[in-house]
């Protein structure tokens, strides 16, 4: 795995500030259907994993959000960027979630084929959970899939995917 650049450090904490910044003002307009709304209270997703590089936060399970209302109100003085190996691991880990995602919007529109050596989606599925899972990426998987909500991503409610 090629390692990406990794922002410096004040870099880190200045887009953590504007971000706060963001995110405390969206959190001042709920309730709202507007999107800029929802898009601004959703960057405290993004805020949280900065959080986390700069050893501020600790990390949700991958199906809980971070609790906007602490996020804004972390103190970014003292923030340390976490080793580039940490970083790179978690995000190894993110990058099969948002795989795993992906790959139920390929699987229902048909947009893509199969490799080969697979004969299902589900087998497909099984294989990257063991794997990440062996390689430490992932939580044990749940009858061959991604434990998500404490059950298998795939029989998940739609209404949890979005």
């Amino acid at each position: 795995m090629q390692r990406a650049k990794l922002r410096s450090q004040s870099e880190t904490v200045d887009q953590a500030r504007a971000l706060q910044g963001d995110v405390r003002g969206a959190i001042g307009l709920l309730p709202s259907d507007d999107p800029g709304v929802i898009d601004a209270v959703w960057r405290g997703e993004a805020l949280g994993t900065l959080l986390w590089a700069l050893q501020l936060a600790e990390l949700p399970p991958y199906d809980e959000p971070f609790a906007a209302e602490e996020v804004v109100a972390v103190d970014l003085r003292g923030a340390e960027l976490r080793d580039a190996e940490e970083i790179d691991l978690e995000r190894e880990a993110a990058r099969l979630w948002h795989w795993r995602a992906r790959t139920t919007d390929v699987q229902a529109d048909g947009s893509a084929s199969l490799p080969e050596r697979y004969a299902s989606y589900d087998q497909l599925v099984a294989s990257v959970a063991m794997r990440g899972y062996e390689q430490g990426f992932l939580p044990e998987p749940v009858r061959g899939d991604f434990r998500a909500y404490g059950a298998d991503y795939r029989r998940l409610d739609p209404d949890r995917l979005d």
